[in-house]
């Protein structure tokens, strides 16, 4: 317990050392994080607990990853996507599959079996660098972005039938049907469990949760809710992860949801974090220097087919532009494929030096990948030009431009409100108190959402860069502060109009940046005085 208590200590200080340093020259955490594994393997000698207990640290990380994915595809969405997840999808790993089974078979002289597990386990890209870096760059929503997600969800949920291949390869008893029927009943459970139940109890048992009016509560419940499904697809024989991707997009279907994505962003990227650094740590640099020319022959040959053939796909479909970046996106070897080669070698379908080439090539085309994803326009405008034409971008979630933000749905929310839906302009609401949600979709308004403005995130999401104003109208004080502090940290052209109460909250406002400033207390003085100068006042007398 001591020794691993020592090999986080030291991971963390040399990831936080590394990523500032890398972060001045701009290159992603990501690789700072995976060359802190690999720092680490080289400072201690691991032994299998070690290892074991950090990797199943690190799986956290993939889950919160897929919650949060699923609280932004939520059912309705998904079914909206269907084209992108079942079709792309489907064909990307289809054929990379079989032309990477095919390849392994007769060009390197695998048996089929070891082939066909190595074969689909490459198909596979890394949802959590590709998702990570979209987020980052703003491309979650874009064109390319909605084709590489639904991708990465239809290979994320092909890690299961993969998995179950190989424990049937590996076994000489197990019936293909019984393991398919158990499979099946498995699923239905799940199902039934997390989608019925919990489309009846997941909303009233949070807003008995916030009735306590605690946030460190709040987020307990959330946690409970993520790992209780979580467990609940292991027992059934599925991932972690494919649990919490149920259980978000459940979530996704509550007025809950941009709260809690913005309660868990933090907590995810921790453990995103330590996912990172376990895949340096898996990275064996004897391996490298007595198979280098392997590995980079290996890694040319991936990066290239998944390309070409990705684009060769999608072109057919979208415009050739998007078709390129997504192909840009998804060409490296993900962390589920990780799990298969480790699942393949523990059963003697993969020799040991094969896994160590495999896993150092997939740890070099996931370190690549960051560097492409950041770049991804200069190449795209490289390659090919610009369509003069633009074509209508995909809205998901709260993604709005040109929009009004009206933070705080109190007295003065409601009437600007009134006056923007009077006038047709697009706008959203965020608001906090769940009680005043539930009265406004009561009464039919669809564009408000329980969200706290005073997280940067939730700003972010609502795309607080491309509105055409954003206008605090809350009442506490203290959250007004932290909205406006938000605000000016997208940048000073943002238009965004506070309201305050006094005079020293307008200095201390206006001292954060903020363009327009409007002082109740004045306005009602100045309103007074001018009815009392013009006679208006109606006097009584007692």
């Amino acid at each position: 317990m001591e020794n691993t208590m020592l090999i986080l200590i030291v991971a963390v200080a040399i990831a936080t050392v590394l990523n500032v340093l890398l972060k001045k020259f701009h290159i992603p955490t990501v690789i700072g994080y995976i060359f802190s594994g690999f720092a680490l393997s080289a400072i201690f000698h691991f032994g299998k607990e070690s290892r074991d207990t950090l990797s199943h640290l690190a799986e956290f990380g993939i889950v919160f990853l897929l919650f949060t994915i699923g609280l932004e595809f939520s059912i309705s969405h998904l079914r909206n996507m269907k084209k992108e997840v079942f079709v792309f999808g489907g064909l990307e790993v289809i054929l990379l599959g079989l032309l990477f089974t095919a390849l392994g078979y007769w060009l390197m002289g695998l048996e089929i079996k070891s082939a066909i597990v190595i074969g689909f386990a490459l198909s596979l890209s890394s949802t959590a660098i590709v998702l990570k870096v979209l987020n980052e760059t703003h491309d979650i929503h874009s064109g390319y972005g909605r084709i590489a997600v639904g991708i990465l969800l239809f290979q994320d949920l092909a890690v299961i039938p993969i998995l179950l291949m190989v424990s049937f390869f590996a076994s000489e008893t197990a019936s293909i049907g019984t393991m398919l029927l158990q499979t099946l009943i498995g699923a239905i459970v799940i199902f039934f469990i997390i989608f019925l139940a919990g489309k009846y109890f997941l909303e009233p048992f949070f807003d008995w949760i916030t009735s306590s009016d605690s946030e460190e509560i709040f987020l307990g419940a959330v946690l409970l809710i993520v790992i209780s499904a979580s467990v609940l697809a292991e027992v059934f024989g599925f991932s972690y992860s494919l649990g919490a991707f149920l259980i978000g997009m459940t979530l996704a279907e509550t007025k809950y949801r941009y709260r809690i994505e913005a309660n868990l962003i933090p907590f995810r990227d921790i453990l995103l974090g330590v996912f990172f650094v376990t895949i340096g740590m898996q990275i064996d640099w004897h391996s490298f220097i007595y198979y280098g020319y392997e590995i980079v022959g290996l890694l040319m040959g991936i990066i290239l087919l998944k390309g070409f053939l990705i684009f060769g796909v999608l072109q057919f479909f979208v415009q050739r532009r998007s078709a390129l970046k997504a192909s840009l996106a998804l060409f490296q070897v993900g962390e589920f494929s990780l799990a298969i080669f480790a699942l393949a070698n523990g059963m003697q379908l993969i020799g040991h030096e094969l896994n160590q080439i495999l896993i150092i090539t997939v740890a070099l085309s996931m370190i690549i990948t960051p560097f492409v994803l950041k770049n991804i326009k200069i190449i795209s405008n490289a390659l090919t030009k610009e369509p003069e034409t633009l074509r209508e971008r995909a809205l998901a979630g709260g993604t709005y431009e040109g929009h009004l933000i009206v933070c705080g749905y109190g007295p003065l929310g409601q009437k600007l409100v009134e006056t923007f839906r009077e006038k047709g302009l697009l706008y959203v609401i965020l608001e906090h108190d769940v009680k005043i949600v539930d009265a406004a979709i009561a009464k039919g308004e669809k564009r408000i959402f329980l969200a706290n403005a005073a997280q940067k995130m939730v700003l972010e999401h609502f795309n607080v860069v491309d509105s055409a104003a954003i206008i605090v109208a809350i009442e506490n004080e203290i959250q007004r502060q932290l909205i406006c502090e938000n605000i000016i940290s997208f940048g000073a052209h943002i238009n965004s109009i506070v309201k305050v109460n006094n005079v020293s909250e307008e200095e201390v406002i206006a001292s954060l940046g903020i363009r327009h400033i409007v002082n109740s207390r004045e306005i009602i003085t100045d309103m007074l005085t001018q009815k009392a100068l013009t006679c208006q006042l109606n006097y009584t007398k007692e």
